[in-house]
């Protein structure tokens, strides 16, 4: 077992140092003086000459990736350009906000998209087989975006069950504050239950053909007792490596969402900082999101034994 974590935590260090370098090379081909950018139209080249140097854009690109790994590993992310924040401090606070939403909506989806994916494969060519099979595909072609508004135009609007702007903050009402997190995260449970439920359904047919689950029938045991004890952990092993992979992906890829709800997160605070040019925020975001890409996966990989053990042989 620890030469299995050892392995898998080993590879996640070069993978983030992979991260790094891809991060940092993107930002250097942006077109655009980050220097200019900062100092404004009415900097004269003296200005930003002298802001280069400060800024140490004038020293190789080797040099200036050294300096910028130290700096992250210190935790210093640098100032922001449009509001002169830290940037490290004012990501965790919309990660926050982000990292709530995505976990409520990954949870529920799981909790409602596993039992029924596996119900289906029980159930192969019956009829709710083919009406789950159904649902799963239409929530797949359905976008996030044009979810949300709907759900934001009935239930915001129409209805008035929700508040339609403001969020609540961690410390604040918790009631209000659910109230506020209640469309975006059905949103994202509606968006991500289609694959969650096909990929259930597709795994635990697979575990239902195989040998030892005949044998387990051929003992007398009830189904319920098949598909709990024998059926689920291997089954929902694909599963979980899925969930890990969802996870990931929308806490990169929530902007959509949070641009519709309004929602001060980090995927809108990446978009904004896109728009008024704020460098240090553009990349400290884009490094944030992939490293929490990479730990979640690895932490992923360290709980897989726990579903199927013949990972660890």
């Amino acid at each position: 077992m620890m030469r299995f974590i050892l392995g898998r935590v080993g590879a996640a260090v070069p993978t983030l140092l992979l991260v790094t370098i891809a991060v940092f090379t993107m930002m250097r081909m942006i077109p655009g003086d980050p220097a200019a950018v900062m100092l404004g139209d009415l900097a004269t080249p003296d200005m930003v000459a002298v802001m280069r140097s400060r800024m140490g854009l004038d020293q190789p690109l080797p040099v200036q990736y050294i300096d910028w790994l130290t700096s992250m590993i210190r935790g210093d992310f640098g100032t922001s350009i449009a509001n002169g924040e830290p940037v490290l401090p004012l990501m965790l606070e919309r990660f926050q906000v982000s990292a709530t939403i995505v976990v409520m909506a990954v949870a529920l989806a799981a909790i409602i998209a596993v039992p029924a994916g596996m119900y289906a494969a029980w159930r192969q060519g019956s009829a709710a087989d083919l009406g789950i099979v159904a649902t799963s595909t239409l929530l797949l072609s359905i976008p996030s975006f044009w979810l949300g508004l709907m759900i934001l135009l009935v239930f915001g609007l129409w209805l008035r069950w929700f508040p339609v702007i403001g969020f609540v903050g961690v410390a604040d009402d918790w009631a209000s504050r659910l109230g506020a997190l209640a469309m975006p995260v059905a949103t994202l449970l509606l968006v991500e239950m289609g694959a969650i439920l096909r990929m259930a359904r597709a795994s635990t047919i697979e575990v239902l053909r195989q040998e030892y689950i005949t044998h387990a029938r051929a003992k007398g045991l009830s189904e319920a007792r098949v598909l709990r004890r024998h059926a689920f952990r291997n089954a929902f092993a694909p599963t979980w490596t899925l969930i890990g992979l969802i996870l990931g992906a929308l806490l990169g890829g929530i902007a959509v969402t949070e641009t519709v709800f309004s929602i001060p997160g980090l995927g809108r605070l990446l978009v904004e900082a896109i728009y008024t040019r704020d460098y240090p925020v553009v990349q400290g975001c884009i490094l944030m999101i992939a490293v929490v890409y990479v730990v979640l996966n690895l932490i992923i990989d360290l709980l897989y034994p726990v579903f199927d053990p013949r990972v660890v042989r």
